[in-house]
């Protein structure tokens, strides 16, 4: 990760939740380089139309959170959108590696329920297991667009990266997962951000950081916007 004085402003936002006005109104007064969304954004139109007024040079990446794949509409209006979606990649953004694991847990994998890792089960496998009125344009079930499955955890644990930014909280939070802990430990990251609990949360002794509901902080985890409603 850039260390030098020309460092990119580099913003990680909090669940939206179908609101924008906050990230366009700090982002007009300070100016980031690029801005990253922890997902659960539930865009009532499409994210680059929420966007239009944020500045041109202003680079954009997200994850997707649970409730972007509720219905067809929030999935449309996000993964539409030409915004990078950094889910189960490593992408440089403002000149750092960021990587992206989106989702949640949930059956038919559930890390607290089943301690079996099959490195090989993926989405793709689970939709071949499925009928197909089950499907959803010929893929995974529009609910489980927004599941983790083991494969995703694997493929991203084999790369390295300077940040993680993930919707699921790691293992030192009571609603966390220890595998999210370990995914951050064998990638190497420097610094790592999650949303979905709606509270800041600063985990001493480790790279890890919780944002708020509709909040924003930056790379040192300091707070530039907190939601009043938070």
């Amino acid at each position: 990760m850039a260390t030098n004085l020309a460092r990119p402003e580099i913003w990680f936002a909090g669940d939206c939740h179908g609101q924008f006005s906050h990230i366009l109104e700090t982002a007009y007064k300070h100016r980031p380089n690029a801005i990253v969304l922890l997902g659960d954004l539930d865009c009532p139109t499409p994210l680059q139309q929420e966007l239009r007024d944020l500045a041109a040079d202003v680079e954009v990446a997200y994850i997707p959170g649970n409730h972007d794949s509720d219905s067809e509409a929030n999935w449309d209006n996000l993964t539409e959108s030409g915004f990078v979606n950094l889910h189960g990649a490593v992408v440089t953004v403002a000149g750092v590696r960021i990587a992206g694991l989106g989702g949640v847990f949930r059956k038919p994998w559930y890390p607290r329920l089943q301690t079996h890792f099959d490195p090989e089960f993926s989405g793709e496998a689970y939709a071949k297991t499925l009928g197909r009125g089950n499907l959803f344009r010929g893929g995974l079930p529009l609910r489980h667009r927004t599941t983790i499955f083991p494969a995703d955890l694997f493929c991203l644990s084999r790369q390295s990266a300077d940040i993680l930014v993930t919707h699921e909280a790691p293992g030192m939070h009571a609603c966390g997962f220890d595998v999210i802990t370990q995914l951050g430990q064998s990638m190497g990251v420097k610094k790592a951000f999650h949303g979905h609990l709606h509270d800041f949360i600063c985990y001493l002794s480790s790279p890890w950081m919780g944002v708020g509901y509709r909040g924003i902080v930056d790379l040192d985890g300091k707070v530039i916007y907190a939601s009043p409603d938070e």
